[in-house]
């Protein structure tokens, strides 16, 4: 099979939850049955994290690195050398690593764009696939990604580790209880500090990367350091701004808590008041999710930090539930805090437990997916809840392009063609959407 007609093959797609961090912390040091095939696709940072776990996890066999920048490639391919005596190959294409190596997992860590095509083919290839989030950069790319687990059976696990982090799990727990009383709003957020920057001029590209690989079914952009290889978030063409990132995880600890699946209305606003870089997310955003019984807001800032508004030392960053008790915030590296109402009742906070180098919890949740894959069961991040959680944060932006409030009924925008057209964009060259 060539790389076009694995390509088209690809593009015709269309439980039992472990959340006690003890149980799940359990499967790290159980004995491993067996080594999974394990290969993975984007090289860069993140990826190399959630690699560094499922090595650390012991129940991986590292046959693959893929990545269209070779840089990046050398330097995870050496660093995996201090970890294993792994000596995985090494390719640029991800359609000839699925073919030559047919991995048994499948890691996902590539730019927004990428994770549905490849995602939908490796797990048409046999494989189960961990995708980091937002698991798309449209939603029916989302909806497609849902098909194809479904229609495989393979386990689907989105990177939105803060569903086993304990003090998430525990927070959880404690306005589940009713201690915080009837939820009326939540407010989601993420401020940094920053200024308005400045255009950096596009440049040859580097010999080390296919850039029209790195661009894939997104439109064709020069090739820019300001994009490559940390910054293309900001651009929209490749992934959906700050509520596209930080976002995901906040919407979906909304989801989580109140056990909603999506909201009934959406409308924001926002747009670049300081930056004057080349990016085009914007600097600054607010939207506003209208669900049943309670209104849900997500604000970002990219400039003017200042110490009043810092939830800890350093950042300002997760969710405030307002309840009829008190008001709660779910936090990161401060852990969560129950502020009642009553003056007279004491303040109730849990600090948070952090796995090093990063401060996140992916070990965790890559054990919840080793443990999906044996028994067959969905994982606590299944690709329908991490479609659901994108979900919040495309229709925000979806919104913000409208310039308008748009409905949705969770799977589609009732009565508006216009916002319809905005769920797809057309792929770019011999690339196919996947429907």
């Amino acid at each position: 099979m060539n790389r076009t007609d694995f390509l088209k093959t690809s593009a015709l797609a269309g439980a039992t939850l472990i959340t006690d961090p003890t149980q799940v912390r359990a499967f790290i040091t159980r004995q491993p049955a067996q080594k999974y095939r394990t290969a993975l696709v984007g090289t860069g940072w993140w990826g190399t994290n959630i690699l560094r776990c499922a090595v650390q996890a012991g129940e991986s066999k590292v046959v693959a690195l893929c990545d269209v920048d070779t840089r990046q490639l050398k330097k995870t391919s050496d660093e995996l050398a201090k970890l294993t005596s792994d000596k995985p190959k090494l390719y640029r294409d991800f359609r000839e690593m699925l073919i030559a190596e047919k991995p048994e997992i499948v890691i996902v860590a590539t730019p927004d764009h990428w994770h549905p095509l490849i995602a939908i083919a490796a797990m048409q290839a046999g494989a189960h696939v961990y995708v980091e989030k937002p698991i798309s950069h449209t939603i029916n790319e989302g909806k497609a990604m849902v098909r194809t687990a479904r229609q495989t059976g393979k386990i689907c696990q989105v990177g939105m580790h803060r569903r086993v982090s304990p003090h998430n799990v525990s927070g959880r727990e404690f306005i589940r209880s009713g201690k915080v009383g009837k939820i009326g709003m939540a407010r989601a957020f993420v401020h940094y500090a920053g200024g308005a920057g400045q255009p950096t001029p596009d440049s040859e590209t580097p010999p080390e990367i296919d850039w029209n690989m790195w661009c894939g079914p997104a439109p064709l952009h020069a090739y820019n350091t300001a994009m490559h290889p940390r910054s293309w978030r900001n651009f929209l063409n490749y992934a959906n701004g700050t509520l596209g990132d930080w976002g995901i995880h906040w919407m979906d600890q909304i989801l989580w808590v109140t056990e909603e699946n999506h909201p009934r209305k959406v409308y924001s606003t926002g747009g670049r008041a300081i930056k004057q870089d080349n990016s085009d997310a914007p600097d600054h955003q607010v939207a506003t999710f209208e669900f049943e019984n309670f209104t849900a807001v997500w604000e970002h800032r990219t400039f003017g930090g200042n110490m009043a508004e810092k939830t800890h030392p350093q950042q300002a960053v997760g969710v405030y539930f307002y309840g009829t008790e008190g008001t709660f915030h779910m936090g990161w590296l401060d852990g969560w805090t129950f502020y009642p109402s009553d003056p007279k009742k004491p303040i109730v906070h849990q600090d948070p437990q952090l796995d090093k180098p990063d401060d996140q919890n992916i070990a965790l949740l890559w054990a919840n997916f080793l443990s999906s894959i044996k028994s067959n069961k969905l994982p606590v991040c299944d690709i329908e809840i991490g479609h659901r959680s994108t979900n919040m944060a495309l229709l925000g932006m979806l919104a913000l392009k409208l310039g308008r409030s748009v409905e949705w009924d969770g799977k589609q925008i009732p009565n508006d063609p216009e916002a319809n057209k905005l769920l797809s964009r057309a792929y770019r060259g011999e690339w196919q959407y996947p429907v």
